[in-house]
């Protein structure tokens, strides 16, 4: 039998603040979830990074493996004195390249980098302004899509309740958990997920968690 919301162990020191009274409701709410969350109680979501290196990262490991999106980025991340925004635009794109980066992925990033020097994002301003007005504003950013933008929600600013319907991982887990394994479509994700609200970004990591042996994180 799974543990009822007050028996829920305790959470890691790192978990968001929210991530205890989201355990609860998801646990009283969803079958599934009062199922995966007891098994991966010791985990909990955790912030990355600073903001340009968490969007510079997502940008290199667009289309290719884990394991090349990690050795293009050693090699990257060797080449500024510190992964800043104007340290990388003073690079050479020859040496960008040289480092495995396409030309179009050069050309993203050097277009962040200038996002974030000359001021066009409301980077101060980001932990009050609401989900979509985030995503508004880094999909200005060349090579930076919606799911991108929901990646940085969850994994930089921890926001709580969002629900990223691009995510193969997420229909994948939506897909076994809840369909026997049956393909789902976005409408079928966000029916299961109305359970889920306000947590969504919770039981999304959940799901997530339920495929991988390691904790995602972007």
């Amino acid at each position: 039998m799974s543990p009822s919301p007050k028996e829920l162990p305790a959470l890691p020191a790192h978990a968001p603040a929210y991530w205890a009274e989201a355990c609860k409701h998801l646990v009283k709410k969803d079958r599934v979830m009062r199922r995966l969350i007891p098994q991966f109680s010791a985990e909990a979501l955790q912030t990355r990074g600073d903001p340009f290196i968490t969007l510079a990262r997502s940008i290199v490991g667009q289309q290719v493996s884990v394991k090349s999106a990690a050795s293009i980025w050693k090699r990257f991340s060797a080449l500024p004195a510190e992964m800043t925004p104007a340290q990388v635009l003073l690079l050479k794109v020859d040496d960008m390249r040289a480092a495995g980066l396409s030309a179009r992925k050069v050309d993203y990033l050097v277009d962040l980098a200038l996002h974030f020097t000359q001021g066009r994002l409301h980077v101060q301003e980001w932990a009050q302004m609401d989900d979509e007005s985030i995503i508004a504003e880094l999909t200005t950013i060349r090579g930076i899509g919606r799911w991108t933008a929901e990646m940085f929600l969850i994994f930089y600013l921890l926001r709580p309740n969002v629900l990223p319907l691009d995510d193969a991982g997420l229909l994948k887990g939506i897909s076994q958990s809840y369909f026997s394994g049956d393909p789902v479509s976005r409408s079928d994700a966000r029916e299961v997920a109305e359970a889920w609200k306000p947590w969504c970004t919770v039981a999304t990591w959940y799901i997530w968690r339920s495929l991988d042996p390691q904790p995602v994180a972007y």
